[in-house]
């Protein structure tokens, strides 16, 4: 009969940390993730940007998720970003008519993200903006921050989530015009220019 000494605890080393990810390409993903707007839709708007580590290089596996009101500032009640066939499973993808808000994209090699979306009216006190959630490889919880589009400074500077932030970085969250209803937004995940991030209790 083997015995074990149990006296003096052996010292085991701790696991080391480690992220979850990515594995955000696996299923997470839908096509046309990025086609939020109804085709052919008069308000629609492109934003894009790049997504950028702590050190500026660009991440090519990172998830960026959109939200955002309608034209007038509601938010969409309809389903069916991802429909499926209910005979076969297989994806539909979107109805192409009814306005969902809701948008899922996977940075390119390049680390570049875009999405067409309606631009959002204002809701409340708050000027226009659309809600973006990030996941990417060093996260263990994923980021919320805002895209507010440019165009109605009043708006900007009575928005009572700007207004609490430091004038040195209320340019993170606001997005740069580049004409023909498209805007460009990066993401810093730290270092200089680094994101204004949201926490949410």
């Amino acid at each position: 009969m083997t015995k074990i000494d149990t006296s003096t605890p052996e010292r085991v080393p701790p696991t080391p940390s480690h992220t979850v990810g990515p594995f955000y390409g696996y299923a997470l993903p839908f096509r046309g993730g990025e086609d939020i707007a109804p085709a052919g839709h008069p308000a629609t708007v492109t934003v894009h940007g790049y997504v950028y580590d702590g050190e500026g290089n660009p991440l090519p596996d990172a998830l960026v998720e959109l939200w955002g009101p309608d034209t007038e500032g509601n938010v969409p009640t309809a389903d069916g970003s991802m429909r499926r066939d209910p005979a076969s499973g297989g994806f539909l993808g979107r109805n192409g008519v009814e306005f969902t808000g809701f948008g899922r994209i996977q940075t390119d090699a390049n680390g570049h993200w875009y999405a067409r979306t309606l631009r959002p009216g204002a809701r409340g006190m708050s000027a226009p903006y659309v809600s973006v959630c990030l996941f990417a490889r060093g996260l263990l919880v994923h980021l919320f921050t805002r895209i507010y589009l440019p165009g109605d400074a009043a708006a900007l500077a009575a928005d009572p989530l700007l207004a609490r932030v430091p004038a040195a970085r209320r340019d993170t969250l606001i997005a740069a015009d580049e004409g023909r209803g498209t805007y460009r937004f990066d993401i810093r995940l730290q270092g200089e220019g680094e994101t204004v991030f949201l926490e949410f209790q």
